[in-house]
């Protein structure tokens, strides 16, 4: 078996059309380097997925670990969804104290993977949690390419060389269809959205296997798509309702946020939730408890995903073997609330 080509500084620079001592000052965060020359070393370094040599701390402590709290675009990582990585951040905390690290938060908005990697370089830390939501695989390469332990959290890819925690969107969706089947749902619909995000394709993919599984049938016209905010839900279902949208019996919506506009715009409407239109959305952040009616919704604990994420990060600081990447998914649980309706309801609506 050939054996991988492990890069070097010189091949970085001639790949990136810069001097050794160029790359040398990006990977170290030094010199006057321009922000152009910065990012097209970075994109060399994860195209060739160049590893350097992260030296070792003291014994004076376990040291520090950063998590880049990402939001790319803002789709899903915005003021809706505090709460959400509030919890990552609890789970976190709580087993990088048990481990004798300090954890910093770092957060990002709108700007490019290239200057969020750049803030890493040559930073006095021994690893890097990052938040995945809103990242591509491409993202994740060039984050990875500073030669940091990294785990990546909320996010999940089969195929790409990383470390991975994530909920597992699959067996979350086959409870969600398998609790409508139960009630006695034929005509079940499913609320996208066209915001890019891997957990959002994840979920979709997982509408329609499961709907093969439980051989219920998927009809293109009870798939929507909506903006991932609340107000891009809500606006986007009221024009489809607008347009005169035939409604499902029921819907499951990719999450919570979009389940809330929805839910408006039924509402708005004079439909009844749950006695004329049944959902089930996904993260149960914590209005769905105190909305009327209460959103039947999946619970996944980010706080045990961000705890999985430190014991990860934690050996591969501490292993001077090459580790094979860590990909676990956390099963999730149906809470069940007001908002889908129950044997009796079905049978007197029908």
């Amino acid at each position: 078996m050939k054996k991988k080509k492990s890069f070097t500084i010189r091949d970085i620079a001639e790949n990136a059309g810069v001097s050794p001592a160029t790359v040398s000052l990006v990977l170290n965060g030094k010199g006057e380097i321009s922000g152009e020359t910065r990012a097209r070393v970075l994109e060399s370094v994860s195209r060739l997925n160049y590893v350097p040599r992260i030296a070792k701390t003291g014994s004076g402590g376990a040291g520090t670990i950063r998590f880049l709290k990402i939001a790319k675009h803002g789709g899903t990582v915005n003021r809706d969804h505090s709460v959400f990585v509030s919890d990552y951040i609890d789970g976190m905390s709580l087993e990088a104290t048990s481990r004798n690290y300090a954890l910093e938060v770092v957060s990002f908005e709108g700007q490019p993977i290239s200057a969020v990697a750049e803030t890493l370089a040559g930073a006095p830390i021994r690893g890097v949690i990052a938040l995945g939501t809103e990242l591509s695989s491409s993202d994740i390469h060039m984050i990875q390419g500073l030669g940091f332990p990294t785990v990546f959290i909320d996010t999940f890819y089969e195929v790409v060389e990383a470390n991975f925690v994530d909920m597992n969107n699959e067996d979350a969706v086959f409870k969600v269809l398998s609790r409508f089947k139960q009630v006695g749902f034929n005509r079940i619909g499913f609320v996208a959205s066209h915001t890019e995000t891997t957990n959002f394709r994840l979920r979709r993919d997982a509408f329609f296997k499961n709907m093969q599984r439980l051989d219920l049938k998927a009809r293109d016209y009870d798939i929507l798509s909506v903006e991932s905010t609340y107000e891009g839900a809500y606006r986007d279902t009221c024009a489809m309702l607008n347009a005169g949208l035939e409604l499902a019996e029921c819907y499951f919506c990719t999450n919570d946020i979009i389940a809330y506009g929805f839910i408006k715009a039924l509402k708005e409407k004079g439909i009844r939730i749950p006695e004329d239109v049944s959902v089930i959305g996904f993260d149960n952040l914590p209005q769905s408890a105190t909305m009327e009616p209460g959103l039947t919704t999946v619970e996944v604990s980010k706080r045990k995903i961000g705890n999985l994420a430190v014991t990860i990060l934690d050996d591969l600081i501490n292993t001077t073997d090459t580790q094979p990447p860590v990909k676990i998914l956390v099963g999730a649980n149906l809470v069940m609330r007001s908002s889908v309706a129950d044997l009796a309801t079905k049978a007197l609506t029908d």
